[in-house]
């Protein structure tokens, strides 16, 4: 039994799950060792990205980053248990211009409806991740188009979560964190030049370290609630 204000164990009773985010790595930056744990007790997880985020490695021509992006994207879903071909899909929207309108909406609400997941886990979309932190723009607009693609929709999911700080929901990691990190250091060329003095498993590590919140005695990885279907 959860304490007051301590955040309630994320739901095990689904079976399949989508995560819905803007860019490449971006399931790596908090949730992928709580996906790690799920795929190992053989829940379905299938990510979906709106772009191949093809502006996101300084001095490289899109045209070159977005494949390279793809591919990690690929290899790092693979290590976590999701399936790297049938379970990882980019739409091409473009990044960082990823904006709230019909186009986005409808196509989010396609997937869904498609692939009919008990669980939708989205890209946190508040304005800051703490005081002083901003989030990305592209982040706070598509966590808000999947909530009204969501709202818009006459049957849903379960449940609609998003991953992030603040969490209303844990999921018990401990674990899964060297997998974690193994995850996110699969955006190698990605890591490498975003922080060229950090070796790319010491930045992995932070940021996993950063994203799995220490409660007492253990690790999670946090989730917020912000849809449910349960009466």
């Amino acid at each position: 039994m959860s304490a007051p204000n301590e955040p309630l164990p994320f739901p095990a009773d689904w079976a399949s799950m989508l995560v819905l985010v803007p860019h490449p790595d971006d399931p790596e930056y908090g949730i992928a060792a709580a996906v790690a744990k799920w795929t190992a007790a053989g829940k379905r997880v299938r990510y979906a990205l709106a772009s191949r985020g093809e502006r996101g490695i300084a001095g490289m021509d899109p045209q070159q980053a977005g494949p390279l992006r793809e591919a990690e994207q690929r290899r790092a879903a693979a290590i976590v248990g999701v399936d790297p071909v049938a379970g990882v899909e980019f739409w091409d929207f473009p990044d960082s211009n990823i904006v709230n309108k019909p186009a986005l909406r409808a196509k989010i609400a396609s997937v869904i409806a498609h692939d009919r997941p008990d669980v939708v886990v989205a890209v946190y979309g508040a304005p800051e991740f703490a005081p002083g932190m901003p989030n990305q723009r592209d982040h706070i607009e598509f966590a808000a188009a999947v909530t009204d693609a969501w709202d818009a929709m006459a049957s849903t999911p379960r449940w609609l979560f998003q991953g992030g700080p603040g969490p209303s929901h844990v999921e018990d990691v401990d674990a899964y964190l060297d997998t974690a990190v193994e995850s996110l250091a699969a955006h190698e060329v990605y890591l490498s030049v975003l922080d060229p003095a950090t070796a790319v498993p010491e930045q992995a590590r932070k940021v996993v370290d950063m994203t799995t919140s220490a409660l007492p005695g253990r690790r999670v990885a946090g989730f917020r609630l912000i849809r449910s279907a349960e009466a």
